[in-house]
């Protein structure tokens, strides 16, 4: 066996990986004992152990390909990274910009902020492909947290505890002149669906009130998004 020292960056990695993948059994096995056990408060701390290992665990996995050396592993994990992580976008019949993230977004200091800013940043850019730039002044960054309806409400995140600045910035980027605060603003609010995912809204501050009162209490509603912005809204850019 090679020593370490003159290991491949490859094969170092897979051994990265691999003291990974033990911990994540290992932390799966404690979490599924203390639950048969009915120690439930126990069991739900070891939930958290096991998911942070697990999104250690992803992050090494995503980083493997660049390793290889291989010509297209650059573009086969971008097409990977949007297969896994779906991103929607569009402009409502309002005038107002949307991204539908297929995800919630990761904890703060414990996720994967930065693949799921490439998954939004990527599908923005394939979006905005041959269309005009579209820049939103005095506007409000709306985030909707939504979790899907069988889920505890004891596990629903505290605002404060998510991270949404990898998300902003890639919105940013592409549909607004400024992101500061005298600018724009933020607001963040949380509702139950049929599936996990996180709707980024880009509204401008005249029109937050009707997004307030006519968009956030109504879920269910199908979100219509349409390929160019309606003309409703170009007085806002």
């Amino acid at each position: 066996m090679k020593s370490q020292e003159h290991q491949s960056p490859f094969a170092k990695e897979i051994a990265f990986a691999g003291k990974q993948l033990q911990a994540v059994v290992s932390s799966f096995g404690e979490m599924k004992e203390n639950q048969a056990q009915g120690l439930r408060e126990i069991a739900y701390e070891k939930a958290f152990e096991f998911t942070n290992k697990v999104e250690r665990l992803t992050q090494t996995a995503r980083q493997l390909p660049a390793y290889t050396g291989h010509p297209q592993a650059q573009k086969r994990i971008e097409k990977q990274t949007l297969e896994n992580v779906p991103v929607r976008a569009g402009f409502t019949p309002e005038g107002w910009f949307c991204t539908v993230i297929q995800a919630l977004l990761p904890k703060k200091r414990h996720g994967c902020a930065r693949y799921i800013q490439r998954s939004v940043f990527l599908s923005l850019a394939d979006f905005f492909r041959g269309k005009d730039r579209v820049r939103y002044k005095d506007c409000v960054l709306i985030f909707r947290h939504i979790y899907r309806r069988d889920r505890p409400d004891r596990h629903y995140r505290d605002h404060d505890n998510i991270e949404v600045k990898s998300a902003a910035d890639a919105v940013a980027f592409f549909v607004l002149y400024d992101d500061g605060p005298l600018t724009c603003e933020h607001f963040y609010c949380t509702a139950a669906g049929d599936e996990n995912k996180t709707e980024v809204f880009v509204v401008p501050r005249s029109d937050f009130i009707k997004w307030l009162t006519e968009v956030k209490p109504d879920n269910d509603k199908e979100l219509i998004l349409l390929e160019n912005r309606p003309e409703s809204g170009e007085n806002h850019m």
